[in-house]
């Protein structure tokens, strides 16, 4: 595919917007404040040149060596790139649904189950560029989705969203996710959302040949994501991380999101989550769990131990009542947190520096005011690059640049505080790979008004059936 679901053309991935040329060198000069989640001083901007960042610059430096083009960013703030490590796309479609706006995670999915069912080609397609290009306006520059729906007609769903991504010019993480466990033998999803073992290795073994990138700047990854205990086998779990550790790949699934979540697997397995997370061969540094907030002090232990990562996702939790995950403890255990946005369909957005806000008034509510807003920066950012497996930011030319001149900033002194507490909720500028993705607000080439149309008359035709 070459246009956008709206028809307008996006720019190519080899003759991008704002692209620099072959061996030039681009200032980002003079930031008004800088956040570099490390102990690297930015104040004097970053030099980009092939795709990274070549220098950063304290306040007074000047360059190593004269650049082409500089960029004043006097009147921004500059982050690295956010990083969301848990997210379903395809759920853009049913946000602020009636019936499940009041319902916790198990009824809400039942609710859901048989409206998703119907997801066609054409509707991911549309409910994949609009997730995407919302993460892109808030700050996001690579993003992990969890897909799990192959019903008929959706073999090809994470092709699909591999289209996605690079039309719009992010990085991303795409997990393979599966259901095998339907309503016949005691799951949750309707039969008709299940699929074989063998159906689903053979296509995850496809998918990682045909997509998956390693090393320095990958652009698409693929990840193994059986979705969650209640809607999977205890053998395509096995299998499906004998498979990972082949072709050395990532592994992700939901777990102990809620406490019905809990009682599900002892009354299944006989296990709690982390006792089958073990069972099963998954508990490793090649693993991250979406949510992960019901765990005892000796479970963090055991995550922290062995390197397994959790993508918090604060306004889910708190959208479905699920409760609140232990990022302090889970932390200082070891255990690699970053943040999600989870689906659109519990949060009900898509929105990265929020989320990032969310988590910080989340967790200091948990431990009090003294949880400073570069830790929330930090889990959205380096954090979240060490849920993924990827190098912590600062290499590749991933970042984001935000303005404070609207009103809900007036006032404000401190920058960096700003952003969160203000509530900041949209890029000025997003560079990716040394390319700029977002300029002035605005995606070039992207059709957001025909997007729109185009996404909710999918989102009406779905819920009607």
């Amino acid at each position: 595919m070459t246009h956008s679901p709206s028809g307008a053309q996006l720019p190519a991935t080899h003759a991008p917007a704002g692209h620099l040329p072959v061996g030039s060198r681009l200032w980002i000069r003079n930031p008004q404040a800088a956040f570099t989640a490390n102990s690297l001083d930015a104040s004097g901007g970053v030099v980009v040149s092939g795709g990274k960042i070549a220098e950063v610059l304290a306040a007074g430096e000047q360059p190593s060596s004269p650049c082409d083009e500089t960029f004043d960013a006097g009147n921004h703030v500059l982050l690295p790139g956010l990083i969301n490590t848990h997210h379903h796309f395809y759920q853009t479609l049913t946000r602020a649904w009636g019936p499940v706006a009041n319902a916790p995670l198990f009824p809400w999915l039942q609710h859901l189950y048989p409206v998703w069912a119907r997801l066609t080609p054409r509707d991911l397609e549309l409910a994949a560029t609009a997730a995407l290009a919302e993460l892109l306006l808030s700050g996001c520059t690579t993003a992990a989705d969890h897909h799990y729906l192959f019903p008929d007609g959706m073999e090809h769903a994470i092709d699909i969203e591999v289209e996605a991504v690079r039309r719009l010019g992010m990085r991303a993480t795409l997990t393979r996710g599966s259901m095998t466990l339907g309503q016949d033998d005691g799951g949750l999803p309707p039969q008709s959302t299940v699929q074989a073992p063998e159906v689903i290795l053979a296509d995850s073994e496809r998918l990682i040949g045909q997509y998956h990138e390693r090393g320095d700047g990958a652009v698409i990854q693929i990840a193994l994501a059986p979705c969650s205990p209640f809607s999977v086998t205890k053998e395509i779990m096995v299998e499906s991380a004998l498979l990972a550790e082949r072709l050395d790949v990532r592994l992700h699934t939901h777990l102990a999101e809620t406490l019905d979540e809990e009682d599900f697997c002892r009354k299944m397995f006989g296990l709690r989550t982390v006792d089958y997370l073990e069972s099963v061969g998954w508990l490793g540094n090649r693993t991250w769990l979406g949510h992960g907030i019901h765990f005892t002090d000796d479970e963090i232990a055991r995550l922290g131990a062995a390197g397994t990562g959790v993508a918090h996702c604060p306004t889910s939790n708190m959208r479905l009542a699920s409760g609140t995950a232990r990022v302090l403890e889970l932390e200082d255990a070891g255990v690699p947190v970053g943040l999600g946005v989870d689906g659109s369909a519990s949060n009900d957005a898509s929105n990265m520096i929020l989320e990032a806000r969310q988590a910080l008034y989340l967790q200091r509510l948990r431990y009090g005011a003294q949880v400073p807003v570069e830790r929330a920066l930090n889990w959205a950012t380096k954090g979240s690059a060490a849920v993924l497996g990827q190098l912590a930011p600062g290499m590749q030319a991933d970042l984001a640049l935000f303005k404070l001149d609207d009103l809900r900033f007036s006032g404000s002194h401190d920058p960096i505080a700003a952003l969160l507490l203000c509530a900041a909720d949209r890029a000025d500028r997003v560079m990716v790979g040394g390319t700029w993705r977002v300029v002035d607000g605005q995606i070039p080439g992207l059709d957001i008004a025909g997007l729109i149309a185009d996404h909710s008359a999918a989102a009406r035709k779905l819920i009607a059936g």
